[in-house]
Parts: C-alpha cells; structure tokens; sequence
C-alpha cells in the first residue's frame, strides 16, 4: 500500500489524549486516526454518484487479486482434468 503523509494541528492535550488512547490500544498513533477517519467517512450520508464512485474503487483494488485466484483456480482445474484422463487412459490399457 502505498502511503501519503497528512498533517493537522491539534491542542498539545489533544494529542496527549490521542498518544495515550493509540498506547492503550497497542496502535500507533497513525493508525488510530486512519481508522477514525475511514469511520467518520463511512457513516457520512452520501449520493448515489459517491457511493459508487466509492464502490468502483474498492473493486479495482480488489480485481488484481481476484485475478490471481482465478488463475489459480483454472490451473487446479485444468491440472484435475489431465489427471482424470491420463487415469482414464490408464484404465483402458489395464481392461
């Protein structure tokens, strides 16, 4: 994943309180406001154009990987059909 640097100012108690909370978690600080802000964006309401927007994103970073299963799922299958004919070969010879 490749990652981009986001800065905000905050009181020295926010961020006090921010340390301590991402300590008590055993999270760091970075991640803890990651997920607060995937949080708050995701109970925001939205427009139909945004959620799709939103949806065809996440499908495009999920399409490589679903490649890479079916292609692994079609070389099982077609490794699984050169087996049952090389076994079926096999029979006919031994009948």
């Amino acid at each position: 994943m490749q990652t981009e640097r986001v800065t905000y100012l905050t009181t020295a108690e926010q961020k006090a309180a921010l340390e301590a909370f991402a300590k008590a978690h055993g999270k760091s600080v970075g991640n803890i406001v990651r997920e607060a802000t995937m949080s708050y964006m995701a109970d925001a309401p939205l427009n139909d154009e945004e959620k799709m927007s939103i949806l065809v994103a996440e499908l495009n970073q999920a399409l490589p990987a679903i490649d890479a299963s079916f292609e692994r799922m079609t070389a099982k299958l077609e490794a699984a059909r050169a087996e049952l004919a090389r076994l079926r070969k096999q029979r006919k010879a031994a009948a």
